[in-house]
Formats: C-alpha cells, sequence, structure tokens
C-alpha cells in the first residue's frame, strides 16, 4: 500500500478506532490462538529441543489455547458486529478513492496518449527533413560512390527514425503501465483493508473482482494474440464444422453421443501424451511412445485372450492363461504392462540422464529396439481380441438413457483417464518432485547448483512416463485387436497435444492442463474432419499446419522472454 492510499485509511477517524478496537479484542482470543499453534507446529519440528522440552512447551501452550478460546468466544459476538461496521465504512471511503484514483490516472493515461501522438509527428517531421537534405545534397551526383554514399546515409537515418520511434513508443508503455498500475492499487488496498479487518478471511466476490480488475490492467492485444491467438483459430475451425455438419448432411457434431466419442477416442491417448509432457517439459521428447504402447498392448492381449494364443511368442508353445482367475489375469497384464514400459523408459533415460545424450536420440534407439523385438518375437500377428466379458468391464459403456429419441451411453474409458489427469496435476503441482522438473527443465546448472540431483530427477521423470505408458497400453488392448503395429504414429500425436498444449520445447514452461486440452483439440480435429468426410490424407495436412503454427508461437515466446 503505497502513501498516498495509506494516507486516506489512515486519516480516516471512524475506520482507525474500529481497526484498533479489533486489535484490541482479538489479541488475547484468536491470534494468539494461532500464534501459538504455529509454536506447537515449529517445537515438532525443532530436533534442538529433547522429548521432554517439546512435550511440556506444547502442553503449556495448550493450556493457553484452552483460555484463549474462551476469550475468543466472548469478544466473537462484539468483533462480528464490529467488523461489519468496519467493512462498510472502508467499502464506503474506498469506493470514492477507487473513483477518484481511476479519473485522475485515466486523465493521465489521456495526456501521455496525446503527448505520445505529438512526439511520433515531431520525430517522422525531423526525420522526413533530414532525408530531404541528404537527397539534395546529392541531387546531381551520379557517381557510384556518391550514391552508395547517399544510400548508406539515407538507411542510417531511417534506422535512427525507427529507434526513436521505439524509444517513445517504450517509455510511453512504461508511463501508462504506471497509471494502470496507480489503478489497480486502488482496489488491491481496499481489498486488503477488508481482509484484514475480517482477520485473513476473502470474499468471493471481491476477490473475482480483484481478478477482472487485474487482468483488465495487464491486458495487452499482443500479448492475448500470441498466447491465444492458435486457439483462436482452431475455435473459429470447429465453429466452421458445427455450422458446416447439417448444411453438408451429415447431422449436429455437437450432439451428445459425438462428444462422448471424442472423450472416449481422447482418454487413452491421455496417458501417452501425460507421459511424454514431463519429457518435453526437460527440454526433451519421446519417440518411442508408440512402441510402448505396443509392447504393452500385445502383453495384455496375450494374458486377457479367452483361450490359447494364436501366437507363438519367441517360438514358444502358445500361451493359455484361462486356467487362471480373472482377477489375476487383470492384474498381472497391468503390471507386466507397465513394469516393462517402465524398463524400457528408464533404460533411455539412464543415457540421457547419465550420459547427457539427447532424449531424442535414446528414445529413437529404444523404439527400434522394442519394435524389433516384438516383431521377431510376434512375427507381427495381432494376438486376437480379448475376453468380452472383462473388455466390456473395462472399456465398454454404461447406459444412461434416451434424450431426444436417442440412446446415450457413457464411456467407462473416461473414468481412469480423469484419475490419471489428477495424479500428474498432483505430482506436477503439490509435490517437491513436480517443482524440481520445472527446475531442471528451466535451467539445469542451476538446479544443480541449488542441491536439486539433475539425476534422478530426469530419472523419474522416464520412470513417471513409463508408467503413464503402462496404464495407457493397458487400456489400449480394450478398443482393438493388438498388435506389433499397434500405436503407430502416437508418439508424434502425444507431443502435438503437448505442444499445442502450450508445453514449451526450450523446457521448464507449461501445465498438465495444457496438454489436457492438447489431446482434446487433435483429438476433436480429427473426429471433425472425419465426421465431414475430409479425406483422411488431406487430415495430415491440418494436423502439420497446426503442429508448425504452436512451435513458432512457442519460439516466439522464448525470444520476446529472452
Amino acid at each position: 500500500m503505497d502513501n498516498e492510499q495509506k494516507s486516506y485509511l489512515e486519516q480516516d477517524k471512524e475506520l482507525t478506532k474500529y481497526s484498533a478496537r479489533l486489535t484490541e479484542l482479538r489479541k488475547d482470543g484468536v491470534n494468539l490462538i494461532s500464534a501459538l499453534k504455529q509454536e506447537n507446529a515449529a517445537a515438532k519440528r525443532n530436533k534442538l529441543l529433547s522429548a521432554e522440552e517439546r512435550t511440556a512447551l506444547i502442553a503449556r501452550n495448550n493450556a493457553r489455547i484452552a483460555e484463549a478460546k474462551i476469550v475468543e468466544e466472548k469478544n466473537k459476538a462484539e468483533i462480528a458486529e464490529i467488523v461489519k461496521k468496519a467493512v462498510a465504512r472502508n467499502n464506503e471511503i474506498s469506493k470514492a478513492n477507487i473513483a477518484k484514483v481511476t479519473k485522475e490516472q485515466n486523465d493521465i493515461i489521456a495526456s501521455l496518449k496525446a503527448d505520445f501522438q505529438k512526439q511520433l509527428s515531431e520525430i517522422d517531421a525531423a526525420s522526413l527533413e533530414r532525408k530531404q537534405k541528404i537527397v539534395a545534397s546529392y541531387a546531381g551526383k551520379t557517381a557510384q560512390k556518391d550514391v552508395a554514399d547517399c544510400k548508406e546515409e539515407l538507411r542510417i537515418a531511417n534506422y535512427e527514425h525507427d529507434s526513436a520511434v521505439f524509444e517513445a513508443k517504450n517509455k510511453f508503455t512504461s508511463a501508462v503501465d504506471v497509471a494502470k498500475a496507480a489503478k489497480n492499487q486502488a482496489y488491491v488496498d481496499f481489498v486488503q483493508k477488508n481482509r484484514a479487518l475480517r482477520n485473513g478471511q476473502t470474499n468471493f466476490m471481491e476477490d473475482c473482482t480483484l481478478s477482472v480488475q487485474n487482468y483488465i490492467n495487464k491486458f495487452r492485444m499482443s500479448k492475448f494474440l500470441l498466447d491465444n491467438g492458435l486457439y483462436l483459430a482452431i475455435l473459429v475451425f470447429f465453429i466452421v464444422c458445427i455450422v458446416l455438419a447439417p448444411l453438408s448432411g451429415n447431422g449436429n457434431l455437437l450432439s451428445l453421443p459425438n462428444i462422448f466419442t471424442i472423450l472416449e477416442q481422447s482418454s487413452v491417448r491421455m496417458f501417452y501424451a501425460l507421459g511424454v509432457a514431463g519429457l518435453i517439459l526437460l527440454a526433451g521428447t519421446d519417440l518411442s511412445v508408440g512402441r510402448m504402447v505396443a509392447l504393452g498392448a500385445v502383453i495384455t492381449g496375450l494374458i486377457l485372450h479367452p483361450g490359447q494364443n494364436i501366437v507363438t511368442f519367441f517360438g514358444a508353445e502358445p500361451w493359455d492363461f484361462t486356467g487362471h482367475a480373472m482377477a489375476f489375469r487383470l492384474i498381472l497384464a497391468l503390471f507386466l504392462s507397465i513394469i516393462l514400459c517402465v524398463a524400457f523408459s528408464a533404460f533411455a533415460g539412464v543415457f540421457s540422464a547419465k550420459l547427457k545424450i539427447h532424449p531424442f536420440i535414446s528414445t529413437l534407439a529404444t523404439q527400434l529396439i522394442i519394435y524389433g523385438l516384438l516383431f521377431f518375437g510376434t512375427s507381427g500377428t495381432p494376438v486376437g481380441s480379448i475376453d468380452a466379458d472383462i473388455k466390456d468391464m473395462i472399456g465398454g459403456r454404461w447406459i444412461m438413457g434416451y434424450v431426444g429419441g436417442e440412446l446415450i451411453t457413457f464411456p467407462k474409458l473416461i473414468i481412469p483417464a480423469i484419475i490419471a489427469i489428477a495424479v500428474a496435476w498432483f505430482i506436477w503441482n503439490k509435490t517437491t518432485f513436480g517443482k524440481n522438473m520445472y527446475a531442471v527443465g528451466g535451467n539445469a546448472e542451476a538446479a544443480s547448483v541449488s542441491g536439486i540431483s539433475v539425476f534422478w530427477v530426469t530419472m523419474g521423470v522416464f520412470i513417471m512416463a513409463g508408467v503413464f505408458y503402462g496404464c495407457g497400453a493397458f487400456l489400449e488392448a480394450f478398443k482393438a485387436n493388438a498388435s506389433a503395429g499397434t500405436g503407430q504414429g502416437y508418439e508424434l500425436d502425444a507431443i502435438a497435444a503437448c505442444v499445442v498444449g502450450g508445453i514449451s520445447f526450450n523446457g521448464g514452461i507449461g501445465k498438465i492442463g495444457g496438454a489436457v486440452i492438447g489431446v482434446i483439440i487433435f483429438t476433436s480435429l480429427t473426429y471433425c474432419l472425419t465426421f465431414l468426410g475430409i479425406d483422411t490424407n488431406l487430415q495430415f495436412v491440418f494436423k502439420g499446419l497446426i503442429i508448425i503454427a504452436a512451435v513458432a508461437l512457442d519460439s516466439v515466446k522464448y525470444l520476446k522472454r529472452k
């Protein structure tokens, strides 16, 4: 809170009286309780205290907390009444102050704009006069050296003109930003004062309005288009598809069955994007995703096949798991899918983490190894369908009922996808490992100096990716008959989805939500084009344009940050 804002709040005698009384009433009650609880928490972490000292300290504090709670309860009604009056008073005087500051800063911004336009006109006029003098000084001279000198002086004049415009624009933008910050600060001070009066409690409407104010005052059209231009273009594309679908006789694209189908197709691929997202966050990539999918799906298909398998794995006798309980077979299939994917992912991770080989190379090598082993081991033969009952139990749909005479079913695969998203979000945002991922991705050397083990963080990301691949590959077997060719090209879709979702190839930037949005966008794109009857080959053109646009925008944003 700056001095001027402090002044109007501190000079109000009524508000000052309310604040002083609240401080007095809370001192031996709620504030003391909070301080003692913090002291107890610190004591539990303090290794310098003996067990007896810790127990005695906490016991004394608990006794004082019990006394403070009595004081708190005694003063509760009076505090509530004073808070109500104080907040009302702050609302009254702050409303007037916000209006005053807003008008003052708007006048300043208008004046800055007028001065800026005047300055631009002066710069343009001075530059034009200078160039006219240069041209006049070389008039009639035709020697090659004179022509070259004239062009050079004009080039310098243009450069200095552009530099002057750039400097003027920067000064204008900075001054406007200061004025906008002052407008925003007036509302921030009002909200902070109310929070202080409520002893830290927030108000939903105040917080929402504050967020809107922050957004408005910090809004830049150029930055908005840079951050969201691709999404706006994709949104326009989807709107066009929605409009064209009924006109072309293909029906309503936004029907509930179509939406559920898109989400179902996105569900399994979500696992692959969540896995590769961590590697992209480390400024890497993973080209082995598709082969991992085939590996896990083939293993799952072999174990859950109803009867003797037609595949002779590495020339051995055909496998038959029907003699085992279905629960055991499910657990075994999921376990082996995850273990094998983790093993191969960790194999690639060792070379990248220890020998600093770029993941592009280490995962390419892993891809080729898995591809060769699968085709050699199965001769490329599909493993066949899995047991129908278990396929329906995990990969089927729940009947929801009829809507508008149309049967609506809910895909079961959406549930594990939601769980995977929640787990990934928690790891990225709520764990030390997640914070270390961002640190290593942003600057591995700085992370290492700060005590973070770059090796183990990198290995952890590869292992986490393997777990997601294994789970996704297990579920992939419930969609179609698995073979060594299953998952062909999935790595490209997963990588593209992450980039479109804002996870930067430059490392250290991105969110799980971006990967989720990217998967849904790509799946929706494919579904819309197929729904409209667009040739499959042309669909690759659309995907390619989106990928190059996403990477180009990411590069521009990276250069601007530098």
